[in-house]
């Protein structure tokens, strides 16, 4: 990791750890380790953390954390966007985003690099779609502090009553099962907004645009299958659930044509770490979803 940029007037006489702090919003365990193995150069000289610096001064801090992606075991995952600070892929449905105590050997991110990366965002195992992941803690940090916009595209059972609106539902754990999430009072407070593209009659199941103003695990299929319309294929939430069944829910015929929840992040916008540039990133619906709606 390099960072260089120059120092600007009202910044004048501030500690270097300061402005890194202030304006590169970088952690304190960043700095530690840019202390501890890394340099600081003010004009060419090595420098400290708590040296004064000034308008005009040239910094440059470098830290290698070996985090830059050298092999990938697997080149299927489509790349979108690559440099020294971050990735932004499509995730195929049917993997999980980073290890876990029942997928420890195969993930994204295994599948991505050997090395450490760092995911700014998860998606559930079954959800398709664009994702970004940071290189390195500092751009982790930076990224996940600044606000992003997702959207998703979805296809759930039935229509819902108002073509757009906005689902209002605070979301926690069940209190019997440490995976299923329900809505109740205590819960997390959990925004969703939606859009109707397109309803199919004859199939009865609608295209859904939704953006989320929070991200509550599952929180899209929860407040869903709240509103009465799951979404396609969802084997925790919708009608083919064994866990969390409802006799109120659709008919679970449309289910077996797709073996995942219908579900893409198609829409993500983020301020890269360093130039604070606004990336913007589109991705189709999957072919598994195009043959529902077909």
């Amino acid at each position: 990791m390099k960072l260089s940029f120059v120092i600007q007037g009202n910044e004048h006489g501030k500690a270097a750890h300061e402005i890194l702090t202030e304006r590169m919003k970088m952690s304190r365990l960043m700095i530690k380790r840019i202390r501890l193995y890394g340099n600081l150069y003010v004009n060419g000289q090595p420098a400290r953390m708590k040296d004064p610096v000034y308008a005009g001064d040239n910094i440059e801090a470098v830290y290698e954390d070996n985090n830059l992606i050298s092999e990938r075991p697997d080149n299927t995952i489509p790349i979108l966007y690559e440099d020294d600070w971050l990735l932004v892929c499509e995730k195929p449905a049917g993997l999980v985003t980073h290890p876990s105590w029942q997928h420890m050997d195969d993930s994204l991110i295994q599948r991505l690099s050997n090395q450490r990366l760092h995911p700014v965002m998860r998606l559930d195992r079954e959800t398709s779609g664009l994702i970004v992941i940071a290189k390195n803690g500092f751009a982790h940090h930076v990224i996940s502090s600044e606000p992003m916009e997702k959207e998703y595209l979805g296809i759930v059972h039935g229509v819902f009553s108002e073509r757009d609106g906005t689902i209002n539902a605070p979301i926690g754990r069940a209190s019997d099962s440490i995976m299923i999430r329900v809505i109740r009072e205590d819960g997390h407070a959990s925004v969703t907004h939606y859009h109707t593209e397109k309803y199919l009659d004859a199939k009865d199941i609608s295209l859904v645009r939704f953006v989320l103003e929070t991200g509550r695990c599952h929180q899209i299929r929860v407040h869903s299958r709240a509103m009465g319309h799951p979404l396609v294929g969802d084997g925790l939430y919708g009608p083919s659930s064994v866990d969390y069944a409802d006799s109120s829910m659709p008919s679970l015929a449309m289910d077996t044509h797709i073996n995942r929840q219908a579900l893409h992040a198609c829409s993500l916008s983020f301020h890269h770490p360093i130039s604070h540039e606004i990336l913007r990133f589109e991705s189709e619906l999957p072919d598994d979803m195009k043959n529902l709606l077909a």
